[in-house]
């Protein structure tokens, strides 16, 4: 290869990190404008969505004062119908102030129709009025005597007392659904947006922009999707108008439970910047790449003096004591191979020299793990002899109970010495002891995860399992065909960061059990070596149904505390 070549290749190389970089900040600024326009989409919508239940509010308030009146409490025609005139003047975005009978005959509008004109029984929103005995809202509706698009409130008039008795009437009143549109077109905060409201039949009521074109239709059937997203749902979709949008959605409770609304930003105007600096961001690392590829063709000679620079940088390091320092030189020219051949003469003297290091660092460290192994040794030997003299001195008269705790205490010695005193699981020693009596079925059951063991953990313990276990094949469950034996434990930490180890031994199914007269060895055992040794807890309970073991014991935290020996 030749040497322009390897310039041209290596200005081609250093390129990459600009583009690696411009792709990172494309994605980052991609991802980050997706995220804040989605949360932007979606407080947009549940704006929307707080700004018309506000306007129901306002409505049902509304209607509450007109109700009121005593025109129309009376249910005078004429009174009532100047009454609703002027109460319609004040309510600019209301096309239509109307009371009708129960069954929906007008008695008197603000549109001064004569009383029976038209009926609004058949209306969604005057069945649902008086099922509720309240207020309701309608969805779409071309207005009988308005002809113009509108979304009906209807209360239920009950006379002056409402507390009680029948409906006489129901209070409508009817607004014009371009208003409507034009209102939550306020709640948008950037241009492009869209925002698109359905009532519960799946048409539009509400549509900003092209409103005309869509209000009163259904969503179109290839956008059905819009018409099943949740409530707080984004997605980026397809608008009914054709355009690519982030949509967000809302869906109102209470009196307009079933509309759904619907705010889309529009992706293309939300990612214009983004697309516009992508571009300049190309343009601008096209030209560097000439002006890059010029200034390398002319400084060709440095690739010359390079190579002997950095042989002569390497040597330096190496005659200072560094053998890490590489040349790096590589390729089938002279300096390549040059350089090859050093390298892996430096990586074999660093090999060599690092693997005797690692070697001395292993036999110190294997040095002090056996002075501390043996000092933990010598303590446990020290407590162990101790406790077979307890034993010793408890059990005379009875040297088949003596022989069997000593029996118990082996064990566990060998557990430990599997392990080379450095402990073992818990499942490990309760194996131990409750193996012998399994029968191969479900009389004996250990739930708990794993759980290493100190070396003063496993002897304590362990005792303390065999005298449960001994008391159980003689006297408890475990002396009984059908009798149960179940040990549960868990770990927990407290406060303080200190981890506690919770065992439950729980018989079931043996010899009805009483509490004992006295308070033998074997129970001193169990709870004074937990409690002398362990620091920890015991609850022992003779209930009827069978024993009842509770030990809380904490756990030193780390593979420190095992080896440490105890002072």
């Amino acid at each position: 290869m030749s040497l322009t070549t390897r310039i041209l290749l290596l200005v081609l190389l250093a390129l990459t990190p600009a583009l690696a970089i411009q792709g990172y900040n494309e994605v980052a600024l991609r991802a980050s404008r997706d995220a804040a326009v989605r949360a932007d989409a979606l407080a947009t919508v549940r704006g929307a969505a707080e700004d018309f239940a506000q306007l129901s509010e306002r409505m049902r308030q509304a209607l509450d004062l007109v109700s009121g009146d005593s025109s129309v409490q009376v249910r005078d025609p004429a009174a009532c119908t100047a009454y609703l005139k002027r109460s319609a003047a004040r309510l600019p975005h209301v096309i239509l102030l109307a009371l009708t009978d129960p069954d929906g005959t007008v008695i008197c509008d603000s549109a001064g129709s004569e009383p029976g004109a038209y009926s609004t029984g058949a209306r969604a929103y005057h069945r649902r009025a008086l099922e509720a005995g309240g207020f309701a809202v309608g969805g779409y509706a071309l207005g009988t005597v308005s002809k113009l698009p509108s979304i009906h409130f209807a209360r239920v008039v009950a006379g002056r007392d409402e507390s009680d008795g029948p409906a006489t009437g129901v209070l409508l009143a009817a607004v014009d659904l371009d208003w409507l549109s034009d209102h939550l077109e306020q709640t948008l905060h950037q241009a492009e947006t869209a925002i698109t409201v359905m009532d519960r039949d799946g048409l539009i009521i509400a549509r900003r922009p092209d409103g005309a074109d869509w209000i009163g239709k259904p969503i179109p059937p290839e956008r059905v999707a819009l018409r099943t997203a949740r409530d707080g749902a984004v997605r980026i979709a397809e608008d009914i108008d054709g355009r690519t949008r982030i949509i967000a959605t809302a869906m109102p409770d209470g009196a307009l439970a079933g509309v759904r609304l619907m705010v889309g930003r529009d992706s293309a105007a939300a990612f214009a910047d983004i697309d516009a600096a992508t571009r300049r961001g190309l343009v601008l690392i096209a030209l560097g790449a000439v002006l890059a590829l010029a200034a390398a063709l002319l400084a060709g000679r440095m690739f010359i003096r390079r190579p002997i620079d950095r042989l002569l940088r390497v040597a330096a390091a190496w005659q200072d004591g560094d053998l890490s320092a590489r040349t790096g030189l590589r390729g089938m020219t002279e300096f390549g191979r040059l350089g090859r051949k050093l390298d892996t003469m430096a990586s074999t003297l660093q090999r060599n020299t690092d693997e005797l290091h690692a070697e001395i660092r292993r036999g110190r460290a294997l040095q002090e793990q056996q002075v501390t192994m043996l000092h933990e040794l010598n303590h446990r030997v020290k407590n162990t002899l101790a406790t077979v003299q307890a034993l010793a001195r408890q059990s005379r008269g009875a040297e088949g109970v003596l022989e069997a705790r000593i029996l118990a205490l082996s064990k566990t010695h060998d557990l430990l010495t599997r392990e080379d005193w450095s402990g073992a699981s818990l499942s490990e020693v309760l194996e131990s002891e409750l193996s012998p009596y399994r029968t191969g079925g479900d009389q004996i059951g250990l739930d708990g995860p794993d759980v290493a063991l100190s070396p003063r953990h496993v002897l304590a313990l362990g005792m303390t399992i065999h005298e449960l276990t001994t008391n159980a094949a003689k006297y408890g469950a475990l002396s009984a065909p059908g009798g149960r034996v179940r040990v549960s434990w868990s770990l927990v930490t407290t406060e303080s960061g200190m981890p506690r180890l919770r065992l439950t031994w729980q018989e079931s199914g043996g010899p009805p059990v009483h509490p004992p007269a006295r308070v033998g060895f074997g129970t001193r055992l169990i709870s004074g070596g937990v409690r002398r040794e362990l620091d920890g807890i015991v609850d022992l309970a003779f209930e009827a149904a069978g024993l009842r073991c509770y030990l809380d014991v904490p756990l030193a935290p780390g593979l420190s505390a095992i080896l440490t020996p105890t002072q």
